[in-house]
């Protein structure tokens, strides 16, 4: 079974320890709740992840605060880096039978027409329920994204198919967030259970995985609402 987990923000210029700061607290968040996905690759109690390169074989990193910014401060040291689209990483893990977790993700910079974003795939056994609402929560708490949702490639295409969705922009999946102003458009009677954030924002429980009919309609009616309005371009802010 493969899902994505993913949340995307407007231009917001970090530094590389604060992105580097987002990163572990990801990582962390990840091996807490999904203990089998690197189960196996251990050392000193770390998770060992492949750091996979633009060119060149993958490296090994595990997630402590000096092994990302030594990885982040690499990139940006990169020809051709720029501040303006921040910094790339993408890291691969296997761990029990099963199981894989990709992860890419920019983020740090301040490009006017190019989201900075956090995405992570997850494979796992087909028997297993991963806890969806959970690694969204979690990746909401690390990146304080606009929005984000839980899909998988079926999901996604019902979307593009039924309901017109255009990749890159707003949407949510059978588990959406929405950041605080989006939030307030929600309509009240929309069929989804909610879980308030402190800053504003919002997790929505929209259908069950299975329910592609349920989590189109809700998309239909949320960008309806005007919650899943994209960004104006150029963009000058993360969140809506």
């Amino acid at each position: 079974m493969e899902r994505l987990v993913r949340v995307a923000w407007g231009p917001r210029q970090e530094s590389v320890e604060a992105v580097a700061g987002r990163w572990k607290q990801t990582l962390d968040g990840l091996a807490a709740l999904l203990p089998d996905a690197g189960s196996g690759t251990e050392t000193n109690g770390l998770w060992t992840w492949q750091h996979v390169h633009v060119s060149g074989p993958a490296t090994e990193l595990r997630p402590d605060g000096e092994a990302l910014l030594t990885a982040l401060r690499a990139e940006q040291e990169a020809d051709g880096w720029s501040d303006r689209t921040g910094y790339g990483l993408a890291l691969v893990i296997e761990g029990k039978p099963g199981w894989k977790i990709d992860i890419t993700s920019r983020a740090g910079g301040s490009p006017e027409f190019l989201l900075q974003t956090m995405g992570i795939r997850i494979t796992s056994p087909d028997e297993v329920a991963t806890p969806d609402a959970e690694l969204l929560t979690a990746l909401v708490e690390a990146w304080d994204p606009d929005y984000g949702g839980a899909f998988d490639d079926d999901l996604l295409d019902a979307l593009e198919d039924d309901a017109g969705f255009v990749v890159g922009e707003p949407s949510v999946g059978w588990i959406g967030h929405l950041s605080a102003r989006r939030a307030a458009l929600v309509p009240d009677d929309l069929p989804a259970a909610r879980r308030e954030l402190p800053g504003g924002g919002v997790v929505l429980g929209i259908a069950p995985q299975d329910d592609t009919e349920a989590v189109v309609q809700a998309y239909v009616r949320l960008r309806d609402a005007g919650a899943l309005a994209p960004l104006p371009r150029p963009m000058d802010r993360p969140h809506l």
